[in-house]
């Protein structure tokens, strides 16, 4: 009996023990230097599936990157501006991003061939006619020794990519049969002596230019108000023995004239034209207007602006057109 007693007393003893412990919190009860027992685990975590690449990404490469170095490192030399100072009145010389206040920022001077490229952009983001005209605004310098300078001229020149689709009307003034037959043969639309002042006085025969013969040219005076600037005059090329010369110059020919003392505003091309064929006829245009002022006097082209009737214009880098010796004198 008194075995069993004691062990009873000691199965009671170590109940009591735990439920003590138990109610014990264990903030209290457990030092911070007392070693702890975490939970282990005695088996490998499960691999993530690896992730499935999409049909549309894209694995990025060498080249790619090298691509992408080469972009930021163009960006940069762009807009490096360290060593000069900012332009006066404005924020730098370049913008930084693609959207700007113009007026914060010097004008951008484009290269031919980069403005011809923009403008046919601007015509697929705009969704305007892709036949639009393509115009060439020049300021001239008309200045010569001391007060003189070039008087306004009208000239025509033949372009290499003509742009028309139909001949120009010409009108032939002659007395002589042969001279008549001729200018028939060779294309032109009208032919005659002063029996045609009147008709065009009163409007009932108009043409794109107007050729005369030397002896003609007193006998059509009547004409000159009416005419105005087509009226026919040596310096322009419409008065002239070589009747077959003339009418193939002009009946393909494209006139362009000078207007407001220094200005001239002509068309060179349709936009849905290759670039190529643009830039040839702009460069054909401009090595013409150049050659009405002497070499030694400079420059006569002071700004070439390109634009289409429905986009603004660029204004472009005279030195691509102007010739090698104009430009190491500029």
């Amino acid at each position: 009996m008194a075995a069993s007693s004691r062990n009873l007393l000691r199965v009671f003893a170590e109940c009591q023990r735990q439920l003590f412990i138990a109610r014990v919190p264990t903030s209290v009860c457990a030092s911070h230097n007392a070693p702890r027992h975490h939970p282990m685990r005695t088996y490998a975590a499960a691999a993530k599936p690896a992730r499935k690449q999409k049909k549309d990404e894209k694995v990025p490469t060498k080249d790619s990157k090298e691509q992408e170095e080469k972009k930021k490192l163009l960006q940069k030399q762009k807009i490096n501006d360290t060593s000069r100072h900012k332009p006066y009145g404005l924020t730098a010389w370049a913008p930084v991003d693609d959207v700007y206040l113009v007026r914060y920022y010097p004008r951008q001077v484009y290269e031919p061939e980069v403005a011809v490229d923009m403008l046919k952009t601007f015509q697929k983001l705009d969704f305007t006619p892709e036949d639009q005209p393509v115009f060439l605004d020049l300021q001239l310098d008309m200045k010569l020794e001391k007060k003189k300078k070039i008087d306004p001229f009208v000239s025509t020149v033949h372009l290499p990519h003509p742009f028309k689709k139909d001949i120009n009307k010409i009108l032939v003034f002659t007395e002589n049969p042969e001279e008549a037959r001729v200018a028939t043969e060779n294309g032109a639309a009208i032919v005659g002596g002063v029996d045609l002042i009147e008709k065009i006085l009163e409007d009932r025969i108009t043409a794109d230019f107007y050729l005369a013969v030397p002896d003609m040219v007193t006998k059509i005076l009547p004409l000159k108000n009416k005419l105005r600037k087509k009226y026919p005059k040596s310096k322009r090329g419409t008065v002239g023995v070589n009747i077959p010369e003339m009418l193939a110059l002009f009946k393909t020919g494209h006139e362009y004239l000078v207007e407001r003392d220094s200005y001239i505003v002509t068309q060179t091309a349709t936009l849905d034209m290759p670039k190529e064929h643009i830039l040839d006829n702009m460069r054909t245009i401009i090595k013409d207007v150049v050659a009405h002022k002497p070499a030694e006097f400079g420059p006569l082209i002071d700004r070439i602006i390109a634009s289409t009737k429905m986009s603004e214009g660029l204004w472009l880098k005279c030195e691509a057109f102007l010739p090698q010796e104009d430009v190491k004198e500029a």
